[in-house]
């Protein structure tokens, strides 16, 4: 006569210490491909949006036009989109320089 002996499975010693290892992994790289390059390219907007000068050829909105002022304790930039048409946006909706969009555009044709 044969007899079956039922052992209850044990939890392994390192269950928690493995998940805990995967959580880490998922948020690295979550970080590495998501986060790092947006605040890379925030660091790049708001580095061009402190080098803004007169005459610089800029993309407001989706709106194309031409920097004539700056006021930079209001940050109030002043822009002209057609000839003696002149429209005030805040400085932090100023996102793209006009020629490095287009430059951008011919590498990539």
């Amino acid at each position: 006569m044969t007899t079956i002996l039922l052992q209850a499975g044990q939890p392994a010693g390192g269950g928690g210490m493995s998940m805990l290892l995967m959580m880490v992994a998922i948020f690295a790289i979550f970080w590495f491909f998501m986060i790092r390059p947006q605040q890379k390219r925030q660091k790049q907007i708001r580095a061009f949006q402190n080098s803004l000068t007169q005459g610089t050829k800029v993309v407001v909105g989706g709106i194309y036009g031409t920097v004539k002022s700056i006021d930079p304790a209001s940050g109030i930039v002043e822009v002209e989109i057609a000839r003696g048409v002149v429209i005030q946006v805040d400085k932090n909706y100023v996102f793209a320089d006009v020629t490095a969009l287009q430059e951008g555009g011919a590498n990539k044709a």
